[in-house]
């Protein structure tokens, strides 16, 4: 049973000195405000100890329906992007309603654990039958108590490419997915590509949808959707209800492009999601050495202004055989591969995996602040430098005023 508490005390805050207590009441923080002192939690307190407190972790990019299927029917040995849709495929034939609920549920229990409260997942609509999406909208509804779960309807193998792709796309919004998502670089030629993203932004301004799209998740060079996306965004006064996510191509651009492109994404205000463990694992596939690793720039885009989350993208499926829900492990890649350990980078770092996300995900009741719901999570550090250090699991995740997740502190002990 979870327990309710009225104030979380002795608690950080990211940049701010000191300590505070966060009041709460109705489930919502009514109060912030400075601690003169270290204080002994009342009963209906929950005492963080003098460690960090941020807004509840949010996963914006993850795909349930595939969630824990590696090696089923088999294993992708090449370790492509397109060798994992082949193996997809295969398993798809063989999903049931009872199939997604029971490994999407179990997923999102071991993000709860872990302090995620907020999930976007894409699920596979290039399947007659819709399975997944259907399972999963039943999904979205059994796991309100602990996660809120948007839906992308994603057509995996394209929406023109895909026979009835359009159509099982509107069907998908109609029975009620939140987000329309696309993508566009494995559409068959580059003019279905751009048609693509026409036809699913026409789609989401009808039915007044976020979008999310795979948007140039290859290292070709010459994969430039990303700039049909943006300019569909500004045309239509849509850019910050826009998620691009991977952009990988974005690493192989020349920078004379790249400085023509960004002047476009910053007049469009386009969220940005990167997949930094997924991306390193399967891009540079067809490389020799030296062998580009396919995770976009991630930096460029912070200092152009540009809403960046770090997202997993899988959990042990056909793509990715690894991940275990810990945001903070992906925070970590992430911030090697884009050579982002300044410590200027690192004291934002958390932003990452919780405002940007939120950005990307619409959330307007979001972050440490008076009036918004009081869902956030203690982590283990007094910092952010700290708490990366150890990248140690949550100590607390509280949603609406209540303690859904405790742990003690790791603290082991070397005996001699």
């Amino acid at each position: 049973m979870a327990m309710k508490v009225d104030a979380v005390i002795n608690a950080r805050l990211q940049g701010r000195a000191g300590l505070y207590r966060l009041a709460i009441e109705a489930g919502r923080f009514s109060a912030i405000t400075e601690q003169a002192e270290l204080a002994a939690a009342a009963d209906n307190e929950l005492d963080a100890r003098e460690n960090l407190v941020s807004p509840a972790f949010v996963e914006p990019h993850i795909h349930l329906d595939a969630a824990l299927t590696a090696g089923e029917p088999r294993w992708n040995q090449s370790g492509t992007l397109f060798e994992g849709i082949e193996c997809w495929a295969e398993r798809k034939a063989q999903l049931s309603r009872e199939d997604v609920i029971q490994r999407a549920e179990r997923t999102l229990r071991l993000f709860a654990a872990n302090g995620i409260q907020y999930v976007r997942t894409h699920v596979d609509v290039t399947d007659p039958s819709l399975t997944a999406l259907k399972a999963l909208l039943d999904v979205r509804e059994r796991v309100a108590a602990f996660v809120d779960l948007q839906i992308v309807a994603f057509p995996q193998e394209g929406i023109l490419s895909f026979d009835g792709g359009l159509e099982l796309l509107h069907e998908a919004v109609r029975l009620g997915a939140d987000v329309v998502g696309g993508i566009p670089h494995f559409e068959f030629t580059r003019d279905y590509g751009v048609e693509s993203v026409r036809k699913l932004m026409d789609l989401a301004e009808r039915h007044d949808r976020l979008v999310d799209v795979h948007c140039d998740e290859i290292d070709d060079p010459q994969s430039r959707f990303l700039e049909v996306l943006a300019a569909e965004a500004l045309s239509r006064d849509y850019g910050a209800r826009v998620t691009a996510s991977h952009t990988c191509a974005m690493s192989s651009y020349n920078d004379a492009y790249c400085s023509r492109l960004f002047r476009l994404l910053k007049k469009t205000g386009l969220r940005f999601v990167a997949l930094p463990t997924e991306n390193l694992h399967l891009q540079g596939r067809f490389d020799g050495y030296p062998k580009r690793r396919g995770v976009t720039r991630v930096p460029e885009l912070l200092d152009a202004g540009l809403r960046v989350a770090f997202g997993q993208d899988s959990i042990q499926d056909p793509w990715y055989p690894m991940g275990n829900g810990n945001l903070l492990r992906t925070l970590d890649v992430g911030l090697h591969a884009c050579h982002m350990l300044g410590m200027n980078r690192i004291e934002t770092a958390l932003e990452l995996i919780t405002d940007n996300g939120a950005a990307a995900l619409g959330l307007t009741d979001y972050g440490l602040q008076e009036g918004a719901l009081a869902r956030c999570v203690v982590l283990q550090g007094a910092t952010p430098y700290d708490v990366l250090l150890g990248q140690k699991p949550v100590l607390a995740s509280v949603r609406d005023g209540k303690v859904m997740v405790r742990r003690e502190p790791d603290n082991a002990e070397l005996m001699q």
